[in-house]
């Protein structure tokens, strides 16, 4: 017993000072992940059998779904895949064939939900179909990885909150930079006031597209257009409108605000502890082009916390659509906590501090800790087992895809809020004109009809 404790414990110790290497983050946080991992590991439920794999559908068969169940699929099988596009859908089956056996395909997410050899749904649909595909798998009580943002609304994320809940399904968000060491690291030592007061969190996003006009064309052969508008207004068909470039309409997705912002206005919630802002404004820096995208490519928007705390987004040019930049002194794509003793920058390539003692000396025992994860998927598929919590739960999906949301609605309405994060409305001069964005009339038959 003693010779295999030491084994392990010089293993350990090899593998904490190789990570710290490679990842540049400090050996004292590598050791108590690693350690902190490996008791997890101790009381998880025991791995499922060859024959006790989960099965797994995918709606939503384009990049981002796709990549998505390929990860599932190291917990799980592929048994159906759902898009209202028919090359997508069959091109999807043909990927996750295994076995002989290839993933059974359909058009109607509501039909997968009817399979009882179903238990898990990836969920990589265009934001705006992300409401009803979750409320219809929690009801069917399947579990659920749903992608980023949770909503297109802030009232559809009280309808999912409360389907998840009713029903008892697991649900996990995908903003997977919570399982981001670097993300951790920097969220919890802010938490700690390693940096001081926290003063400001300043939040780079890369610019969104600016093109157009567009002129309609021919529906493809295979492609259900009026399904994929869904809830969405009835329009002619763009190839702009769809697949990845539907994040940059207002009707389906909020631009920048919730693309790469859905994923920082996390961390920066994370950080800050609290569910939400108490007031926001916002402007647009470069408006569209009549005739093309919707949402601005570049805004500017400035949010107040309760404990003081001033929140700036903003998007900056960018080398190339999705590209990040690693610099300390927040050019894009990353958060920069701001405090009254330092700073610390975050993004998915690089942290950095203004005092490297800021990282690198140890947290004390009786520190605030943050949940850990260090495989996004894997910590869900190990919530679907324990039927607990995962790191993104569907409360903190809801309130994180809200920031973004109440910065469209600023966007849009040209004007400052007062928000009250525990009754989720607008107070104060204005309230009515931004408590009637809360919610968008969705076009019938998708309306929440479509999923009782």
């Amino acid at each position: 017993m003693n010779k295999r404790f030491q084994i392990t414990r010089r293993s350990f110790l090899a593998r904490c000072t190789a990570t710290a290497a490679v990842t540049g983050l400090p050996l004292w946080f590598i050791q108590e992940q690693l350690a902190g991992a490996a008791e997890a590991h101790l009381v998880a439920p025991p791995a499922p059998s060859p024959n006790d794999r989960p099965g797994i559908a995918l709606i939503g068969c384009g990049g981002q779904g796709c990549g998505d169940a390929l990860n599932a699929s190291n917990h799980g099988d592929i048994v159906a895949v759902c898009d209202v596009d028919q090359k997508h859908a069959e091109s999807a089956a043909k990927r996750f064939a295994n076995d002989g056996k290839t993933p059974a395909v359909y058009n109607d997410f509501r039909k997968v939900m009817q399979r009882d050899d179903v238990h898990v749904i990836v969920q990589g649909t265009p934001d705006h179909w992300h409401t009803l595909v979750n409320i219809a798998a929690a009801k069917a009580k399947k579990d659920i990885y749903g992608e980023k943002p949770l909503t297109l609304t802030i009232d559809e994320g009280k309808h999912v909150v409360k389907a998840v809940r009713d029903n008892g399904v697991v649900f996990q968000t995908g903003t997977q930079q919570r399982s981001d060491q670097k993300f951790h690291l920097a969220c919890e030592l802010v938490r700690n006031g390693r940096i001081g007061k926290l003063k400001q969190v300043n939040v780079f996003v890369p610019a969104g597209l600016r093109e157009g006009p567009f002129k309609p064309v021919p529906v493809p052969d295979g492609f259900n257009w009026d399904f994929w508008l869904g809830q969405a207004p009835q329009v002619d068909y763009l190839k702009e409108r769809c697949h990845t470039m539907f994040r940059w309409w207002f009707d389906y997705s909020g631009g920048p605000v919730t693309d790469w912002g859905a994923h920082h206005n996390d961390i920066a919630r994370w950080a800050i502890g609290l569910d939400g802002p108490v007031a926001v404004e916002a402007k647009v820096v470069t408006g569209p082009i009549v005739g093309g995208y919707t949402t601005p490519s570049e805004f500017e928007a400035t949010l107040s916390w309760a404990n003081g705390v001033k929140q700036v987004v903003k998007t900056t040019p960018d080398d190339g659509w999705g590209g990040w930049v690693i610099n300390e002194n927040g050019q894009r794509n990353g958060v920069k906590f701001e405090g009254t003793d330092g700073w610390i920058w975050v993004n998915r390539d690089d942290i950095a501090a203004s005092d490297k003692e800021i990282l690198h000396t140890r947290l004390p025992d009786n520190a605030i800790r943050l949940e850990v994860s260090h495989n996004h998927m894997g910590n869900f598929f190990n919530a679907v087992h324990s039927r607990k919590d995962p790191i993104s739960n569907i409360e903190a999906g809801h309130r994180s895809a809200s920031v973004g949301h109440l910065i469209v609605i600023a966007l849009r309405s040209g004007r400052k809020f007062q928000w009250d994060p525990e009754r989720e409305i607008f107070t104060g001069d204005g309230a009515s004109l931004g408590n009637q964005q809360l919610a968008r009339e969705m076009r019938k038959p998708y309306d929440y009809s479509f999923v009782d």
